[in-house]
């Protein structure tokens, strides 16, 4: 069965998607970017700090479905400069057990909304 979540701790947005969609199996997070909460405005356009922000909200938003970062399986990282990637990756390792990283693509995307230089994706394993 499929449903729908609405994070508490992300403003719903009148956009046409759904923030979480849960199957039988994952958890699928849309990209979060620092420009789609109010907290984030103020991390714009330093990649460390947006970094932390995101995976700290992605870390809120699996607390409320009871998983961790450790349930992740998969990340997409969305950077608006790829030239930024090493900035991205210090602030990325420290949510991780070293060795045990979600498997993980990351690409430039040019235009990220709100002027966020970092978006982040997550497919998301649940418990059994």
């Amino acid at each position: 069965m499929i449903r729908h979540f609405q994070p508490a701790c992300i403003p719903q947005a009148d956009a046409p998607f759904s923030q979480v969609v849960i199957d039988d199996t994952y958890a699928y997070l849309a990209g979060i970017v620092a420009a789609d909460f109010p907290q984030g405005q103020a991390v714009l356009g330093d990649v460390k700090k947006e970094t932390r922000e995101i995976l700290g909200l992605v870390r809120q938003i699996l607390a409320e479905l009871g998983l961790t970062l450790g349930h992740i399986v998969r990340t997409d990282v969305h950077l608006a400069n790829l030239d930024d990637f090493s900035s991205m990756d210090a602030a990325y390792r420290k949510f991780f057990t070293t060795g045990k990283y979600p498997a993980r693509t990351t690409t430039e995307s040019v235009k990220l909304f709100g002027g966020s230089l970092v978006e982040i994706t997550c497919v998301v394993r649940l418990k059994i």
